[in-house]
Order: C-alpha cells, then sequence, then structure tokens
C-alpha cells in the first residue's frame, strides 16, 4: 500500500522502549503518566466495526481516535473503559459506524482517571475495514503455534522474525489458527541445538513454569508482546483469533483431571476458566469482551461480500479423548450447541467463500498417548467413528444444503500441507469434495507430518515437514499460509509460504465449484 506507516513503526519503537517497566510491577506505585508499553492491537474487523486494545502500566481511562489520515484532521473519538487491576490494566474500546474497505488511522491515549489532562504519550495503529463491494478483493494470512516447545524470544536472531515478514505483506488481517501461547510450556535460559549452536531465551517469571493461577495464564499471554515484531505486526494487522489446547494445557478437554507432578492446581475446568479470561483480557475478540453477555470463542467475523470467517472452538466443548471407537457420539468434538450455530450461520452465509477455521485438521491422526486421539481422526480409515461422526453431519449438511466456497484451514500440528478431501476415495461418501490447509508453527518447534485417515478420502497434494520432532526454528523455516480472493473472478488462491519468502506450495480454487482448482 500507498500510505505512510512512520507513525505506527515510531510509536511501536517508543512502545519497545518503555518496556523497561516491570510488567508486574504494582501500577499503583508508579508516578508519571500512563503508558501503554504493550503496544496496541486491532480485532474482529468488518466493514463498519473493529476492536482496538491496549494495555496501561497503571489505573487508566482509554481514549480512542480514528482518522482517514494520519494528521488525525476530523478525528472522532471514543472514550473506552477504566482499565485497572480486573482486567490486569488491559483494556478493548469497540469502533463501530466505520467507513467500509478504507484504511482507518487510530491513536490510544491513557488519561489518570483522577485528572484526565494527565494523558501519556498516544500510541498509534492502524487497519483496513472490509470492502462493502466484491471487487476490492481480500488478501489475509494464517498460522498458528507461537513461543512453544521450549523455543521462545530469541533475541541473538532477531525475536520472532516471521511476524515481520507478515507486517511487510501487509494483509487486510491475520487468522490466528490458536495455539497462541503455550501455558503448558516453560522456557529454560538456553538450549543446546544438535549441531552445538546455544538457542537463548528471553525469561519472564511467568514463563519459568507452567500456568496454573490466573497471574501465571496473564504473564504468558503477556510474554509474546515482548517481542518487537510482535508489536509493529499489531499494529498495522489486525487479527482473528481463536484458542487451542496450548492456551490451557497441551491436549486438555472438559473435565479432565490432571495427572501431572507439575501442577497443583488438577481440575483442568479450573485452569481453562483463568486461561479463557486472560485470553478475553489480551486479545480483542468480539465474544470475549470484558463484561459482554456472550463469553465463548467461537463466531463468525464478516468480511464483505467475498468472505466470511466461521472461527470454530474445538477445545471447549469436546468430550473427553479416547480410541474413538463409539457408534454414538453427539458431543464429537464441537459439542451439539456449537454445531447447530455453525450449520445455521453457514446456511445463513451470503459470502462467496466461507472458510472454517478449524484448531485442529480433520483427516489428520494426532495421538494422544498410546491408545487415544487428540482430534478428529483415529486411524480407522472405515466409515465414521467418535468425533467423526459430528464431521460427517456436518460434511453432509452443507452438500445437502448446496453450500459452496467452503474451505478450510488450520494449524497445530507443527508442518505446512495441502489436503483435497474427495468421496471418491472416502469411506464415507455423503459430502461434496473440499480442501483442507494446514500452516505453522510461526514460531515453534516443527515436527513431522501426521498420518491420513481414509474416513473421509484426502489425498496429501503438498506436505513440508522436519524428518525429526521438535527442530528449533533456528534449524528450519517457520511457516504461514496466505490466501487472496480476487475481486473480479472470486477465484482464491492459498499460497503456503516459509520464513524467508518462499513460496512452498500454491493453489486457485474457483468459486462455487467445491472442490475444484487449477495449480
Amino acid at each position: 500500500m500507498s500510505y505512510n506507516r512512520r507513525t505506527v513503526l515510531r510509536g511501536s519503537l517508543a512502545a519497545s522502549a518503555a518496556l523497561t517497566v516491570g510488567a508486574a510491577a504494582p501500577a499503583q506505585a508508579l508516578r508519571g503518566r500512563p503508558g501503554a508499553a504493550w503496544g496496541v492491537q486491532a480485532g474482529d474487523v468488518t466493514a463498519s466495526s473493529g476492536l482496538v486494545w491496549v494495555r496501561s502500566d497503571r489505573p487508566a481511562r482509554m481514549i480512542v481516535e480514528t482518522s482517514a489520515t494520519e494528521s488525525f484532521r476530523r478525528a472522532r473519538r471514543w472514550h473506552g473503559p477504566l482499565l485497572g487491576p480486573g482486567t490486569d490494566f488491559t483494556g478493548t474500546t469497540a469502533l463501530r459506524g466505520l467507513p467500509a474497505g478504507e484504511q482507518i488511522h487510530y491513536r490510544v491515549t491513557l488519561a489518570d482517571p483522577d485528572d484526565p489532562r494527565r494523558t501519556g504519550e498516544p500510541v498509534h495503529g492502524t487497519f483496513r475495514t472490509a470492502p462493502a463491494r466484491r471487487r476490492a478483493g481480500v488478501r489475509f494470512l494464517w498460522s498458528g503455534d507461537i513461543a512453544g516447545q521450549g523455543w521462545g524470544i530469541n533475541p541473538d536472531i532477531g525475536g520472532f522474525r516471521a511476524f515481520e515478514e507478515m507486517r511487510r505483506l501487509d494483509p487486510d488481517f491475520f487468522l490466528c489458527s490458536g495455539d497462541t501461547v503455550y501455558a503448558d510450556g516453560p522456557l529454560v535460559p538456553s538450549v543446546t541445538l544438535p549441531d552445538g549452536r546455544v538457542w537463548r531465551n528471553l525469561m519472564t517469571e511467568e514463563k519459568a513454569k507452567v500456568a496454573e493461577t490466573l497471574a501465571e495464564y496473564r504473564g504468558t499471554f503477556r510474554y509474546n508482546l515482548l517481542d518487537e515484531n510482535v508489536r509493529r505486526f499489531n499494529a498495522q494487522v489486525p487479527t482473528v483469533v481463536q484458542w487451542d489446547d496450548h492456551e490451557v494445557r497441551n491436549n486438555w478437554y472438559p473435565g479432565q483431571l490432571l495427572d501431572d507432578p507439575r501442577y497443583t492446581e488438577k481440575d483442568v475446568d479450573v485452569l481453562a476458566a483463568r486461561s479463557l479470561r486472560a485470553f478475553g483480557e489480551y486479545f480483542p475478540v468480539s465474544t470475549l469482551r470484558p463484561g459482554g453477555r456472550e463469553g465463548r470463542v467461537y463466531r463468525v467475523v464478516r468480511y464483505g461480500p467475498l468472505l466470511d470467517v466461521f472461527v470454530l472452538d474445538m477445545r471447549t466443548y469436546r468430550n473427553a479423548n479416547s480410541p474413538g471407537r463409539q457408534a454414538d457420539d453427539a458431543t464429537g468434538i464441537l459439542g451439539v450447541e456449537q454445531l447447530a450455530w455453525l450449520k445455521r450461520e453457514l446456511s445463513r452465509s451470503r459470502a462467496v467463500w466461507k472458510v472454517i477455521a478449524s484448531d485442529l485438521p480433520l483427516g489428520l491422526v494426532v495421538p494422544d498417548g498410546a491408545a487415544n486421539f487428540e482430534a478428529v481422526a483415529q486411524g480407522d480409515p472405515g466409515a465414521p467413528l467418535g468425533r467423526e461422526m459430528q464431521v460427517a453431519e456436518l460434511l453432509r449438511f452443507i452438500k445437502h444444503r448446496r453450500i459452496t466456497g467452503t474451505l478450510w484451514l488450520t494449524a497445530d500440528v507443527h508442518h505446512t500441507s495441502a489436503q483435497h478431501y474427495d468421496p471418491a476415495g472416502a469411506a464415507f461418501k455423503d459430502f461434496a469434495p473440499f480442501w483442507e490447509f494446514v500452516s505453522g508453527p510461526l514460531a515453534a518447534g516443527g515436527f513431522p507430518a501426521n498420518a491420513l485417515d481414509g474416513t473421509f478420502g484426502p489425498e496429501r497434494v503438498f506436505v513440508r515437514a522436519p524428518e525429526r520432532a521438535n527442530v528449533s526454528p533456528m534449524e528450519s523455516p517457520q511457516h504461514f499460509g496466505e490466501v487472496e480472493i480476487d475481486g473480479a473472478s472470486g477465484e482464491l488462491t492459498v499460497r503456503l509460504r516459509a520464513e524467508g519468502g518462499t513460496v512452498l506450495f500454491s493453489r486457485v480454487l474457483r468459486p462455487g465449484r467445491v472442490g475444484q482448482s487449477r495449480a
């Protein structure tokens, strides 16, 4: 784009210098004016609305100004919430009545609640609203898996470099497909790699152990914001965020009681509630705003006439991990209520493309221990059993309601691949062909490719994965995906990218003709 981003970058650099303030210091004890050293974020942007997030270093009133220009002439002012310890000094302000398809410049100012004249230095950001007309086109990125497997912010290699690479591509938004943090993955100061090099982690108190308390979960979500690349990215690219297991604990499910000596709190439901609260405090999510009524992660983000994004939660409502061979499974991986919601919203959608943002893959076998399974597939290529039955019900519904333009995007498995699902080669045949694309990790360990389950007939058209488990980001490029929808033709192009600028794989999909594509 041709617009000037100097203001955004200047604000990010100022925030970087201000991060010398202790993250956990008693906010009330700080002197001077309120500061926003953790930067700003925008999220769940539509054609007329968006959310803006900030964190203060003390109690403050959040004030947002928006404008069509960086000069902020004719600025519109939004009075946001009072930021205090109840939300870890974070806050989100909803912006409504925005013009469609326009670059929105915003700045966040924090004011002393006792003296509104005492304000901190404004922090700047920008985002584009969704277009009202299809000819504008849409382009977004997706990935997941951040700071996992012991690989945190390494200042020796420039931190989370992939975020800077994604920022330079200037997408309309970024879909973060889960594992936004690794609350169950403590860091150590240094790790010696197989080739003798040393990986060095930036350390915080909260990242030295597994997260259990609300304060520890908050510190885990705060950790990634120490990275300057992340803060610069957040100031320029709005996000659509979902969660998966590592926001709480690896492979968790409701009702689970842990047999893990690292945890003093054994009830996963207690841990999940604390994590969800911190998740909603540290990300701008429309259904998780403090004081809101919905309190859930799954939602649909409508991004103009070309695109609706259906954000799933395959974690909160699932049944227990098992061998997955049961012949009757109403709960499945989505739960009854979420499945009904997804069917209803897919039926209502008039968008050309309907991206189903799944935090787990459909046909890739993801084990949980020796006998149980973590995702949908359970390695039996026959008729649907266990959680596969719920997915079969959804795929059948999509076919019989003639819902076209569905595309599944996911991360989780720490490699990148493209799968085409075709009933001609499947045990279950009552569905229309579709594609699933996997990307990641974004800043975590790489892992070998998972086996495929033949129930829904996936064909792995492309895969790039390391040969051994937990390959560090110094040894293997990180991955993210790109989706571009042409406004004139409606054709959707998926590109699987590797850190460093390489396009590993590209596929063009045609609108209204499910499963059909050209190279």
